[in-house]
């Protein structure tokens, strides 16, 4: 049974800064705790992703899965699986929020995961909130060091 985790972190950075590395599948490797690949596979007409491949290793959770993104303004991002060998789902979403003049974004980070395999409710939820909590981090700093 699926279950959502949500999360969220201020940045000092604007919205556009957050979302440009957001956006910049390619670069994932260099910043996620734990995706190890990253392919852009098809585009919109703006030249933002429609569907990605990636592959991540985040210990409990290994796969080589196909994601299909949907772009709401500059604001919100959200993704669902579209094919996986251990998945069954993986349906997420990033929403910045501008603050403290535009300067800082919250951005609220949602997942759900559900795996194809029989795994410990505990195990799976412990993976999910790392999952969440690197991601965010590494979202952070990384959008961070591009914009001091």
């Amino acid at each position: 049974m699926a279950e959502q985790t949500r999360s969220s972190i201020t940045v000092e950075a604007s919205p556009a800064a957050v979302m440009a590395v957001i956006a910049d599948f390619e670069r994932y490797p260099e910043w996620t705790g734990e995706v190890t690949e990253a392919e852009v596979l098809d585009t919109d007409g703006q030249g933002r992703a429609r569907q990605v491949r990636l592959v991540l290793d985040a210990g409990a959770i290994r796969d080589d899965h196909t994601l299909a993104y949907t772009w709401t303004g500059g604001s919100e991002v959200s993704w669902t699986l579209v094919k996986s060998r251990m998945l069954r789902a993986l349906d997420g979403s990033y929403r910045l929020t501008p603050t403290a003049g535009g300067t800082r974004t919250e951005v609220v980070y949602q997942l759900t995961v559900d795996v194809k395999i029989p795994m410990l409710g505990d195990i799976k939820r412990k993976a999910e909130k790392v999952i969440v909590d690197r991601a965010l981090d590494g979202l952070r700093r990384r959008v961070e060091s591009l914009n001091p």
